[in-house]
């Protein structure tokens, strides 16, 4: 599937944590769980999984009984996917495409979802409009997405002085999708929405093993460290962020999200 030429970097930037990724996905899936038990799966019907990454959310439809296709648009994630996916005995459809643009037909789902992917779409009214066509009239759509004043709305703002200047006129945040008046005004005219909030909690033993886990998986931060010429600046930030949230046992970092389910009219 193509990728617009104004999202190729991304492609790069997310597709370069490959396997490593998984290890990111595992520590919110509680925030995935949370979603999907909203969403009620139910054996055999048809589910997408928009930016799936290493293909975590789509596993878990796909053991609930659905049959599943994943989308991203990072060719590594998707190799990654496919691997796991095969050592688990499980059939999903995985393509590399972009959440934009997606090349599926029209109304060919009854449940779409995106955990932490599609809010980072650099066209969040063109992802919007995908969301809403690929999903069957009465099918059902789940969001889960960070809050703008999340503490992961903090590491980006941790990593901001680290990036190049962002374009003129810049995107929106991807931490809009996050507002629920936000998220109303993309979907609302296309589904009946309903949310709901949650905390996940990241548990690691120290920064220094939340740079470790962030910089070898996690794309924009493995991308930013080997693009500046700062990186022991930015890695001592990115520990003393997380060191911030230490307990007597390690680092215990709250993450406020959003879910978002909706009924496609």
């Amino acid at each position: 599937m193509a990728i617009q030429a104004h999202n190729e970097k991304a492609a790069a930037t997310w597709g370069s944590g490959g396997a490593a990724y998984d290890r990111i996905s595992e520590c919110i899936a509680d925030a995935i769980e949370h979603m999907l038990n909203r969403c009620e799966v139910r054996p055999g019907e048809r589910a997408l999984d928009l930016a799936t990454g290493t293909g975590w959310t789509a596993r878990r439809l796909a053991r609930k009984g659905a049959e599943v296709t994943g989308l991203d648009i990072g060719a590594g994630v998707i190799e990654a996917a496919e691997q796991l996916a095969a050592a688990a005995n499980l059939r999903i459809d995985f393509r590399v495409g972009d959440a934009e643009q997606v090349e599926l037909p029209d109304a060919g789902f009854d449940l779409v979802t995106s955990t932490f992917g599609v809010m980072f779409a650099s066209r969040p009214e063109a992802a919007a409009a995908e969301l809403a066509r690929l999903c069957r009239p009465g099918g059902r759509l789940g969001l889960v997405t960070w809050t703008p004043t999340s503490t992961i709305a903090g590491v980006f703002q941790v990593m901001r002085p680290y990036m190049p200047a962002p374009p003129n006129p810049a995107p929106p945040s991807p931490f809009e999708w996050g507002r629920e008046e936000r998220v109303r005004q993309w979907l609302g005219d296309a589904f009946d929405l309903q949310f709901e909030t949650g905390t996940t909690v990241f548990r690691v033993p120290s920064g220094e093993a939340a740079w470790e886990l962030f910089s070898t998986g996690y794309g924009p931060t493995r991308t930013l460290l080997a693009a500046t010429d700062r990186k022991e600046a930015l890695k001592r930030d990115f520990i003393a962020f997380h060191e911030a949230h230490r307990t007597p046992m390690g680092i215990a970092m709250p993450r406020d999200y959003l879910v978002t389910i909706g009924r496609r009219r």
